[in-house]
């Protein structure tokens, strides 16, 4: 697959999601993007900001968080 057709079949499957999808498409992009950009972020941390970012995780993975589904805006 050459990158003219790799980037042909993005579009078509882009231009076919609902607002909504496409809207979630674009924050994940983004993210991806930003986030290799921002590798060396991580080492600019305070150890105690580092700790509070893998407590929280640990949290979310242990079930203590709270679904996206149930915060109220």
């Amino acid at each position: 697959m050459t990158i003219s057709d790799l980037k042909l079949k993005i579009f078509r499957q882009v231009d076919s999601l609902e607002k909504n999808r496409l809207e979630e498409l674009y924050g994940v992009l983004i993210n991806y993007i930003n986030g290799h950009k921002d590798i060396n972020d991580w080492e600019k941390l305070t150890t105690e900001q580092k700790q509070g970012i893998i407590d929280a995780i640990e949290e979310i993975e242990s079930g203590k968080g709270i679904p996206h589904e149930k915060l109220k805006f």
